[in-house]
Formats: structure tokens, C-alpha cells, sequence
């Protein structure tokens, strides 16, 4: 009965996968959109998490771990982009989109514009969803993140990060949609390095923000899909013609 009932779920869980990939097709079909379902990283088996660890060491005057670039000896290494994970790895931005990929199983979805559909967004805090995404010939990552900014209030950040250097991020311009029940959210923005820490730009508040009222309105049944456009600034687009 024990092996029986374990398989029945597995199997409902498959289903439930399978209509929310639907639902979220059948919503951006007209688009041509590709859809990706995007599964949690973490689970709370694995708190303490890097973002409070970071914040206590801040605390105690200790260099929190997303700055250990600015420390290595050789500036053209880089540590592990991947939030959430205490990952000692460093290596030169070329070898980042294969290390998320192999080490952290992260999959990579290619095209101009693709939806990203996350799931089970009742799950409590700090809880992250991330994808990479080839477009335009470069390598985006995309991190949806649930924190507590306030201890109770949990909010929904959402960024685009360029695997590449600050400079070659401002030839980018990203675009989040969040379409439903007839409402219509955008953020546009100049997406940030990932040489930049994850962490600052959501302690900056320089992504889109949701506060837990305004993203149930755009959920279905626990799960939030963002479309998600990358496209040349008009500023790299006119020193092009130039």
C-alpha cells in the first residue's frame, strides 16, 4: 500500500506538471513563446541559506561570500553565480555557463522570448527559481527570488543577469511580463553583470518586486509565469548604424 500510494502521487504530480505546462501554453501560444516549468533550487532542509549567512557576516564586520571576487588574486576569476548555493567554485566567465549547468543542473532555454513558468510559490522563504537563457548570442541568467525583506513579509524578486562584463550588459535591454485575469505587468531595465553579486541588486531593489497580494494575482493555482523579451539597447543599436 506504502509503494502504491507513493507512485499514485508521483503520478498526480506528473499530471499537475504536465496541465500547468499546458494552462501556461495555451496563454502564450499566440506569442510563439517557448515555455519552461521551473522547479524550486532549494528546500528548507537547506537553511541556513547563503543570503543569511551573507547577512550575519556583514554583520560581524566578515566579507560575506558573494564579494569573494573582489579578494582573488587573479580579477579575472569569478565565484559561483548560482544564489543560494555555498559553492567554492571560481573560474573565468567562458566556463560559468557550463559549471551551472553541470554542477547545479540548471537548464538553458534558447530564443528572443521565452516564458518562465515557476511553481510551488506557497513555499516559505528564501526559496529561488532560476534558468539560463541564450539569446542574441550571450548567456542570461534569470533569478526569481521569495525573501523576507521584513521578518512576515515575504516579496518576489525577479532580475536578469548577463553572463558577461558590465559593459557588455548595457548593450542589452530586458523585459518582464507577468499577463493575467485582465492585468498586465511590465519591468523593463539594462540587465546587470553577473560579476555583480545577486544580492545587491535585490537589496537595491533595482528588479521587479512583487509583495505576496500582487503575485497571487497573477498565479494560477501556485505557479507565476513571466515572459521574459531580451533585445539590443537602442544605444548599441544606433553606434551599430553609426
Amino acid at each position: 500500500m506504502l509503494f502504491f500510494t507513493q507512485c499514485f502521487g508521483a503520478v498526480l504530480d506528473l499530471i499537475h506538471l504536465r496541465f500547468q505546462h499546458y494552462k501556461a501554453k495555451r496563454v502564450f501560444s499566440a506569442a510563439g513563446q517557448l515555455v519552461c516549468v521551473v522547479n524550486p533550487t532549494h528546500s528548507l532542509k537547506y537553511a541556513p541559506t547563503l543570503c543569511a549567512a551573507a547577512q550575519t557576516s556583514t554583520e560581524q564586520g566578515i566579507l560575506p561570500p558573494c564579494h569573494h571576487h573582489e579578494a582573488v588574486h587573479d580579477p579575472q576569476l569569478v565565484p559561483c553565480m548560482c544564489p543560494l548555493f555555498s559553492c567554492p567554485w571560481e573560474g573565468h566567465l567562458e566556463v560559468v555557463v557550463s559549471h551551472l549547468r553541470q554542477t547545479h543542473h540548471i537548464n538553458i532555454l534558447q530564443g528572443a522570448e521565452i516564458v518562465f513558468l515557476a511553481t510551488d510559490m506557497h513555499l516559505p522563504a528564501p526559496t529561488d527559481w532560476i534558468i539560463m537563457h541564450s539569446c542574441l548570442g550571450h548567456q542570461f541568467l534569470l533569478v526569481l527570488r521569495k525573501q523576507e525583506k521584513h521578518e512576515g513579509h515575504p516579496q518576489f524578486f525577479a532580475t536578469m543577469m548577463l553572463i558577461g562584463t558590465p559593459t557588455q550588459a548595457d548593450n542589452f535591454t530586458y523585459r518582464l511580463e507577468l499577463n493575467r485575469n485582465q492585468r498586465r505587468l511590465k519591468w523593463e531595465a539594462t540587465p546587470r553583470s553577473v560579476l555583480e553579486c545577486v544580492d545587491s541588486v535585490i537589496s537595491d531593489g533595482d528588479c521587479l518586486v512583487l509583495n505576496t497580494s500582487l503575485a497571487q494575482l497573477f498565479s494560477d493555482n501556485g505557479s507565476l509565469a513571466i515572459g521574459i523579451a531580451i533585445t539590443t539597447s537602442k544605444v548599441h543599436n544606433s553606434e551599430a548604424e553609426m
